[in-house]
């Protein structure tokens, strides 16, 4: 995080470091409507997304403490992610931007978006 404060050095900077990235907000929104997912649920979720690309998007969320990890010391391992109350805080904001999104869908669905 310490990083990100000091690349961005604004509030707004700081929100899209945390959140920004290919599959970051689409992973805390289905956590959100899941609470825990396995990372092979998450997998299938995010259609087209890498192994690699994934681990690292999950990794950046937990530094971050968006997103909590936890092991199960099983064979082969159990691994379920879940949001941190502090990755709980961003549902409102993403609450907004799935709205917006409905609207721009609606808006562009119509044609409207060639009269802008």
């Amino acid at each position: 995080m310490k990083n990100k404060v000091e690349k961005f050095n604004c509030p707004v900077g700081i929100t899209l470091g945390v959140i920004g990235g290919k599959y970051k907000t689409i992973i805390i929104w289905y956590l959100y409507e899941n609470r825990i997912l396995r990372y092979s649920e998450l997998q299938k979720l995010l259609k087209g997304v890498t192994p690699k690309m994934l681990i690292g998007q999950l990794r950046e969320l937990e530094n971050d403490g968006i997103i909590k990890r936890k092991v199960h010391p099983v064979v082969p391992p159990k691994v379920e992610y879940s949001l941190t109350q502090l990755g709980k805080t961003l549902i409102p904001i993403i609450l907004e931007m799935k709205k917006w999104g409905e609207g721009y869908l609606k808006i562009t669905k119509k044609g409207y978006l060639q009269l802008l």
